[in-house]
């Protein structure tokens, strides 16, 4: 069970994307994340008359490593770290330190 899943909507904690909120994409094995609109990298595309794709520079998300990253906690406004819960039925819970729940 993860800390930090694919929809989650987080914040950047450091690099030059620092404090921008975005949604998880994807997590990767490896410890890193893809998150919307952030860590962005110019790409060189060549031109594909076959599928019909134009040339050109385009921008694209780049993974970035899970630990510059905080789930944002809408109550409190700021980016929290994330534990476990065991519940009373023996499921568990994702919480923010501050004792909220994250999955409501």
């Amino acid at each position: 069970m993860n800390k930090i899943r694919k929809g989650d909507e987080v914040i950047v904690t450091t690099g030059k994307d620092k404090g921008r909120r975005g949604t998880v994409l994807q997590v990767f094995d490896d410890d890193r994340v893809l998150v919307e609109g952030v860590n962005l990298a110019k790409k060189h595309i060549k031109p594909n008359p076959n599928i019909g794709e134009a040339g050109g520079i385009k921008d694209t998300a780049m993974p970035m490593d899970i630990s510059n990253v905080l789930v944002f906690n809408p109550k409190s406004k700021k980016g929290e770290r994330v534990g476990f819960r065991v519940e009373k039925d023996g499921s568990k819970a994702r919480v923010f330190k501050s004792g909220d729940a994250v999955d409501i």
